[in-house]
């Protein structure tokens, strides 16, 4: 019997300048009428009859990858278009899974293959060639037929059965090479995946990157565990949450800014190596480079310090880009990145070399506020000289940061989870890692003494409902109770997935590589 195949109908050249993405096709809808008429519903075509191998219409399906092209060839035989001397069979009496697909398809198995259909009223059959015809671009339709090649190496498949599966009602956009208007795009993203194929492959790469890192952290014996996303307060980090309510509990809710102090929790419980690949939502601002929800990976390793997390950060980020890439050099956005070489500077170090203020000559906050006002540096919210310090960076620094490099050593009052330096306690073991002049990643040996922490919460939360009197923020008294119950040594690093799916894939905006970035609904 014949190979049975499924896809979409589309053109081999642009579609009809008519064709609108924000209307009905109307010759859809004549289709429909005609259909009617012939006692069928649109979804229910010529549905198959039980097959041998199920019950199930459908079973005996494959479907062709990428978006097939289905055209009416009725006369290329005779026009010495085809080739039977070419022609691939098949034995068609094994069960699709058991088909050489190799020898099918000749190296078109991914989702990047077009395939088109030879038809010929003579074999389809008059009724069925008159259905074939009123077919639109974009309705989905199953095949049963041989495969082949033409002279012209174009893999073709010659129809015996046409069931159309699926009626498309509105039409596709108007050019087939893509849908242009990228706010389109992000809204209707199920049209922008069949116009514009590599979009998907966008989406192909950002599930292996995934794959990869979680493939990488097992290797290294991490355990991938869940928490809680509605949590019970807000905590005293700047990041705006948002609330909801919980009905039966009679309470409010949040969702949570970040998954930290829930796997550092479990590292107090004895799970030494854990890390959550999970969403997190901000009630903030939006950007290229920022989404309201998002996913972050967080990752806790027992016994090691930031040092460890930085060699971690540098090895996991060369395999990536070795293994998505095939390089060690990737482009971005029209520049070249060396994941092959990491600079290391402190923040210190940092500061003098771009701006040439050096952080050791001021002995007082005052010192500070003063270079600040010369160098026309915006002051921070509580003017401290480790806060100004960080503003300097912001305003000197992080856009000179093209290749990846580590700053670290963060001043503790912008580190409240942070370690202390044994030797400077104004310093803390921190670091982040810089990209093209966007923070990647965050990292710090974990602070584990439980008198600091909640000082330090405290003085957080104090400082918040200075400035907004109006703030729910609390201490997380109950990590603190945790800590007092020992925290090893940790090393602790997180991340955004989606600026890492950027970089690996080029893309330029956030909402590039969400499947269905957060949008402003269309009044309707």
């Amino acid at each position: 019997m014949g190979k049975r195949a499924a896809g979409i109908l589309m053109p081999i050249s642009s579609l009809p300048s008519d064709y609108g993405i924000g209307c009905f096709s109307k010759s859809a809808y004549e289709f429909v009428d005609w259909l009617k008429e012939a006692g069928q519903t649109y979804w229910q075509i010529l549905p198959l009859g039980p097959t041998s191998y199920g019950d199930s219409p459908y079973q005996s399906f494959s479907t062709f990858a990428g978006n097939p092209y289905f055209i009416d060839l009725d006369t290329l035989v005779e026009e010495g278009v085809l080739d039977k001397k070419d022609c691939e069979k098949v034995n068609w009496g094994k069960k699709p899974e058991e088909v050489d697909y190799e020898k099918i398809y000749k190296g078109r198995r991914d989702d990047k293959g077009d395939i088109q259909l030879y038809v010929r009223r003579d074999e389809l059959g008059d009724d069925a060639y008159v259905a074939f015809k009123k077919l639109d671009v974009g309705d989905i339709i199953g095949v049963k037929g041989e495969v082949f090649r033409t002279k012209t190496g174009e893999l073709s498949a010659r129809a015996e059965e046409i069931t159309l599966l699926a009626k498309s009602l509105r039409p596709l956009p108007e050019k087939f090479h893509g849908l242009t208007d990228t706010e389109m795009r992000y809204r209707q993203r199920y049209v922008d995946l069949i116009a514009n194929p590599e979009v998907k492959e966008t989406f192909v790469k950002r599930s292996q990157i995934l794959k990869e890192i979680r493939a990488y952290l097992d290797e290294k014996g991490f355990l991938e565990v869940d928490t809680p996303i509605l949590t019970p307060f807000e905590i005293g980090a700047s990041a705006r949450p948002f609330y909801t309510h919980h009905n039966s509990l009679n309470m409010d809710m949040v969702l949570r800014i970040e998954t930290e102090l829930y796997l550092k929790r479990l590292i107090v419980g004895g799970m030494d190596r854990v890390y959550e690949v999970g969403r997190i939502f901000r009630n903030e601002g939006m950007d290229p480079k920022h989404n309201p929800e998002f996913t972050s990976i967080e990752l806790y390793q027992a016994f090691t310090d930031f040092h460890g997390m930085m060699d971690l950060v540098e090895e996991l980020y060369k395999r990536l880009a070795q293994k998505i890439c095939g390089s060690l050099v990737i482009p971005y956005q029209g520049k070249q990145i060396d994941m092959g070489h990491w600079e290391r500077l402190t923040m210190i170090e940092a500061v003098k070399k771009y701006s040439g203020v050096d952080f050791n000559d001021w002995k007082t906050d005052e010192d500070a506020i003063a270079a600040a006002k010369e160098h026309h540096v915006e002051l921070p919210e509580v003017p401290t000289k480790g806060a100004i310090l960080a503003e300097f960076f912001d305003a000197f620094v992080e856009d000179k940061l093209i290749q990846p490099t580590f700053i670290y050593d963060y001043p503790v009052e912008i580190s409240p989870l942070a370690k202390r330096k044994p030797d400077d306690p104004a310093f803390t073991e921190r670091f982040e890692y810089f990209i093209d002049c966007t923070e990647y990643g965050n990292a710090f040996s974990e602070l584990n003494d439980p008198i600091d922490q909640k000082g330090r919460f405290e003085r957080q939360v104090a400082e918040r409902k200075a400035i907004e009197p109006d703030c729910k923020a609390q201490v997380d008294y109950d990590y603190v109770n945790a800590l007092e119950y020992g925290l090893p040594p940790t090393g602790g690093l997180g991340f955004g997935v989606d600026r890492l799916v950027m970089l690996l894939t080029d893309s330029a905006s956030i909402r590039d590589v969400l499947l269905f970035p957060t949008m402003k609904p269309i009044e309707q």
